[in-house]
C-alpha cells in the first residue's frame, strides 16, 4: 500500500454504483463527494431528506456533472430500512459498494421505532437489517464496508441477555462502545460467512480516527449541555484531523485494490488517531467467532430478518 494515499488515488469509478448511510453529514458527506468526483454514482441514503438535498446541491455546484441521488432511510425504524431496500431492488439498483456509515454516539437513553436502545439499535441492527435486505443487489466483487470506531475499546463486553438497556443503569459511553463492538463481530463474521459460501464480495470494515464533525455535538444538543458541548469543540479543535481525512479509511476500504475481505482499515498515526489508512488491528473480543455467531443470531431474532448468504 503506498504511504499517504488519498481519494485522488481512488482512480475512475465510473460505472459504479455507492450506496451511502448518513451521507447528509460528517463522514458520510465526505465520501459522497469523494465518490462522486471519482465517476461514481452515489445514492445518499438519509434520514433527514431535505438537509440530504441541500448537501446534494451543494456537492453538484461544486461537481457538476456529479450523479447524485437521494434515498428515505431511517436506521432507528426497520420499516424504513425495509422500504429502502425495497425501492432500490423495484429501481433494479445494482451495488458495487455498500458503506455503512451512519450512526449515533453517547446520546440519552432513547428507543428506536422497534423498541430498541438507539445506538445498538441504529448502529448496528439497522445496518444489520439493511445489509441483509441489499445483498441480492450487490455486483460481482462488491464491496460491504462497515464504519466501526476505536470506541469498541471502550467497553467489557456486549451483555447479550440485555443487549437493549431494558435491566441496567444505562451508560451512555458503554452503550456506544457496544456498538460499535457489535459493527466488527458483524463484520468479522459477514467476512466468514461470505468467505464459506463463496460469495464474490468483500467484507472490510473502517474507523475514522478522531475526526472533526457534527456527531460529537449531537448528545450535547439533546441534553443541551454547553459544557459538554464546550469539552468536544475543545477536542475537535486540538486533537481530531479534517472530516476530510476521517472520511479516508472507509474510501480506501471501498476502492483500494489492495483491500481484502476481513481487512480493518484506519488511520496509520500514533493510536490510530490521525493519518492515512493503512491496515489495523481491532481488539480480541472483537474478532471471537463465538461473540459473532451470538450476535448474528440474536440481531436475526431482533429483526426478524433471515440474513442467509448464497452463492
Amino acid at each position: 500500500m503506498a504511504k499517504g494515499w488519498t481519494a485522488r488515488d481512488m482512480g475512475d469509478l465510473s460505472g459504479k454504483t455507492a450506496v451511502i448511510t448518513g451521507a447528509s453529514s460528517g463522514l458520510g458527506l465526505h465520501c459522497s463527494r469523494a465518490l462522486a468526483a471519482a465517476g461514481a454514482r452515489v445514492i445518499m441514503a438519509c434520514r433527514n431528506l431535505d438537509k440530504g438535498a441541500e448537501v446534494l446541491e451543494t456537492i453538484q455546484a461544486e461537481l457538476p456533472d456529479a450523479a447524485l441521488e437521494l434515498q428515505a432511510l431511517d436506521l432507528a425504524d426497520l420499516g424504513s430500512v425495509a422500504v429502502c431496500a425495497r425501492t432500490l431492488a423495484e429501481r433494479d439498483v445494482g451495488i458495487d459498494m455498500l458503506i455503512n456509515n451512519a450512526g449515533v454516539m453517547a446520546v440519552p437513553l432513547s428507543r428506536t421505532a422497534d423498541g430498541f436502545e438507539m445506538q445498538i439499535g441504529t448502529n448496528h441492527l439497522g445496518h444489520f437489517a439493511l445489509t441483509s435486505h441489499l445483498l441480492p443487489l450487490l455486483r460481482a466483487g462488491a464491496r460491504i464496508v462497515t464504519v466501526s470506531s476505536q470506541a469498541h475499546r471502550l467497553t467489557p463486553g456486549i451483555d447479550f441477555d440485555d443487549l437493549n438497556w431494558e435491566r441496567r443503569r444505562y451508560r451512555p459511553w458503554q452503550a456506544y462502545g457496544d456498538s460499535k463492538l457489535a459493527n466488527l463481530l458483524f463484520h468479522y463474521e459477514l467476512h466468514r460467512r461470505l468467505s464459506q459460501a463463496g460469495r464474490n464480495c468483500t467484507a472490510a470494515a473502517a474507523h475514522p480516527g478522531y475526526a472533526a464533525t457534527h456527531l460529537q455535538f449531537v448528545a450535547a444538543e439533546q441534553k443541551q449541555s454547553r459544557v459538554e458541548a464546550m469539552f468536544m469543540h475543545v477536542g475537535n479543535t486540538l486533537l481530531a484531523q479534517s472530516g476530510q481525512m476521517g472520511a479516508l479509511p472507509s474510501l480506501y476500504a471501498a476502492t483500494a485494490p489492495a483491500v481484502a475481505s476481513g481487512d480493518f482499515i484506519g488511520p496509520n498515526g500514533i493510536q490510530q488517531m490521525r493519518g492515512y489508512p493503512t491496515t489495523v488491528q481491532s481488539r480480541r473480543m472483537a474478532q471471537d467467532p463465538e461473540r459473532a455467531h451470538r450476535l448474528w443470531d440474536r440481531s436475526q431474532t431482533l429483526t426478524g430478518v433471515n440474513f442467509a448468504i448464497e452463492d
